[in-house]
């Protein structure tokens, strides 16, 4: 009878000691997944770009055309010229976006998604030589190309570059509180090309609209100041390689490769998702009541 009545104790013993291990074990894990900090950004701005000069080839088979445009210069579109060659006195400016989110303990590595409006035109009035078949037949010409003369080429809505960063931040110089906060970010990534393709070449005028165009990658340096911990102004400079394909023109494709410099300025916020454990937002240390 002893025997039955021990039995039972140590079994129920033993279920108490289990659960309780499973349920520290369990407690455990949970608050190192809540001592995880982490912190989300966002920031929008303005930006201007300086371009490569550029080979645009052009296969229109229907026409019989296939042909380069060697070396051409492409320059940006501020958005508020009053002579555009669009003829309005204002366009969409050329602006920018970031969101990312700093996801280790240090709060120095983030993941990111970088958007960047940028306008390409090739500049109108500039002698370009054109090489290859047109019309069936070999080609070897310098041509003005100006709208008056029937052609026109650009990415005037964009020739907007996304990109998939990994960022890494550098601490500069920050006060006690971090109410001011100076930061070097460095950023890699790669994405599509989504431009908005327009055109006009030898008086015949493109299907224009948005397309996915093709691929790029940049490499972007940032001077962040913070100022009470969530607002920041960032000053950024950026240079991206893009390698356009399959772009419309009449009856046809064009392909493109360039390099792009920007200049960003952009203001942002900053928000933390957790701040317990997060270095970027110090919590006070309340004092015990004697």
């Amino acid at each position: 009878m002893y025997r039955k009545y021990l039995a039972g104790i140590l079994a129920l013993c033993s279920i108490l000691i289990s659960s309780g291990a499973s349920a520290q074990t369990t407690e455990n894990k949970t608050e190192k997944k809540k001592k995880h900090p982490g912190s989300l950004y966002f920031s929008w701005g303005y930006n201007s770009e300086w371009y490569t000069n550029s080979t645009v080839h052009v296969s229109q088979p229907e026409l019989g055309n296939d042909y380069d445009m060697i070396h051409v210069e492409a320059r940006d579109h501020k958005g508020w010229n009053n002579k555009s060659i669009l003829r309005q006195p204002l366009t969409i400016p050329q602006y920018n976006y970031r969101l990312g989110y700093y996801f280790n303990d240090k709060q120095d590595l983030a993941f990111e998604i970088n958007f960047d409006h940028t306008k390409y035109l090739i500049r109108d009035n500039q002698m370009i030589h054109v090489k290859g078949t047109r019309s069936g037949a070999a080609c070897d010409q310098t041509i003005l190309f100006s709208e008056s003369n029937g052609f026109y080429y650009f990415l005037n809505n964009g020739a907007n570059f996304l990109l998939f960063n990994i960022v890494k931040r550098y601490g500069l110089y920050h006060t006690a509180d971090r109410n001011l906060q100076v930061d070097l970010t460095g950023k890699a990534g790669i994405g599509p090309v989504i431009p908005h393709v327009e055109n006009k070449l030898f008086g015949m005028t493109n299907d224009q609209g948005f397309q996915f165009g093709g691929w790029n990658t940049g490499l972007e340096t940032a001077l962040r100041v913070t100022v009470m911990k969530y607002g920041f102004l960032e000053f950024s400079q950026k240079v991206d390689y893009a390698r356009y394909s399959n772009l419309r023109v009449a009856q046809g494709r064009a392909r493109q490769n360039f390099g792009t410099y920007e200049l960003i300025f952009s203001a942002g916020f900053i928000l933390p998702t957790r701040k317990q454990g997060n270095p970027m937002f110090p919590v006070k240390e309340h004092k015990a009541a004697k």
